[in-house]
């Protein structure tokens, strides 16, 4: 018998199973909010210390001045000291630019001013690195055996542009070499060249990259007793802000339950928020971080619609319907 109405044929794709997370995020408790302010005013009596310490490296050596500031960043926690940090590596790249070809420094401080320098957005010439090289190019005067300097080198070749060969060139020899390394040293510094290797500093989250190297601060002899635990405690502290935003953020999502109405859609709103997260982290940042979630997740909607459910008639009117909606009518 023939049928009477053509069956509609839809473009279903294989989408990963709902989200692995439930209803982990969805709550937040008086508990954890009273914790907030608790960690809030421990940091912020403790900034003031880490503060002063700041202050007092930049009236001592350029590269032990930088060396801290270059521990802020790993730690997590410069994002509170910006003005005061900007102005002291304004004086460093005025002080420091012309002199880095002098012997006095080594490649650990030549590629840590570098770095710094390029984080931040100043101007410093790759060929600061030449003075490590033999008449073939070759980075035959760097002591292969100095993890600190190939660490420092290696983090500093992520900041390369195009065209800069010399960094291409210290990249590929650091690696191999802090491979090696990595097999022959202690437990304690073998995890870190590892955690270097695979999460270079500029291709890594800022929290994750301050969650390792807090743990690596901590075993380190030298280490800061009160810039640790202030490290610590603001971290704990801004973890129990993301919680917030997330639970904000479940309920938002549960509330809207799209879930339900397209089955078809993938459920990643908490991927979204790392998204988001891993893009702008400081916590004065809330509302920044909730609307690009939330604008992920819904263009995933959308995505998903096109790729895994809609009908070509169907996606043409849906194309439609979007080119004619006016932004100009919205509050």
């Amino acid at each position: 018998m023939a049928k009477t109405e053509q069956e509609t044929f839809r473009p279903y794709a294989y989408l990963p199973p709902a989200t692995i997370w439930g209803c982990s995020f969805s709550s937040f408790s008086s508990q954890d909010s009273e914790l907030i302010q608790s960690y809030t005013k421990e940091v912020e009596a403790l900034k003031e210390t880490v503060y002063d310490i700041l202050l007092r490296k930049s009236t001592g050596g350029l590269i032990d001045n930088i060396e801290f500031i270059n521990l802020l960043h790993c730690l997590g926690v410069s994002y509170h000291f910006e003005n005061e940090i900007e102005n002291q590596l304004h004086h460093i790249f005025i002080a420091l630019q012309e002199q880095l070809d002098d012997d006095k420094y080594d490649l650990y401080a030549v590629a840590l001013v570098f770095r710094i320098l390029r984080q931040h957005g100043y101007k410093i010439s790759c060929d600061v690195f030449k003075k490590f090289q033999d008449s073939d190019g070759e980075f035959s005067k760097i002591n292969i055996s100095d993890v600190k300097g190939l660490l420092s080198l290696y983090e500093a070749s992520f900041l390369s542009v195009h065209g800069e060969y010399i960094l291409d060139k210290a990249l590929a020899f650091t690696r191999k070499h802090l491979e090696t390394l990595a097999d022959q040293s202690s437990p304690h510094l073998a995890k870190h060249i590892r955690n270097c290797l695979l999460w270079p500093f500029h291709q890594t989250m800022e929290r994750l990259k301050a969650l390792q190297y807090i743990s690596f601060y901590e075993e380190d002899e030298s280490r800061n007793e009160t810039l640790l635990k202030f490290a610590k405690l603001d971290y704990n502290r801004l973890q129990l802000l993301y919680r917030e935003e997330l639970s904000l953020l479940s309920r938002w999502w549960n509330d809207m339950n799209l879930v339900e109405k397209l089955p078809y859609m993938r459920d990643r709103i908490v991927e979204c928020y790392i998204w988001a997260l891993g893009s702008i982290f400081e916590p004065q940042f809330a509302a920044s971080r909730l609307l690009i979630s939330k604008y992920v997740q819904m263009t995933t909607a959308v995505d998903d619609t096109y790729d895994a459910y809609g009908t070509l008639d169907e996606l043409q009117r849906f194309t439609a319907a979007f080119e004619r909606f006016c932004f100009c009518y919205l509050p």
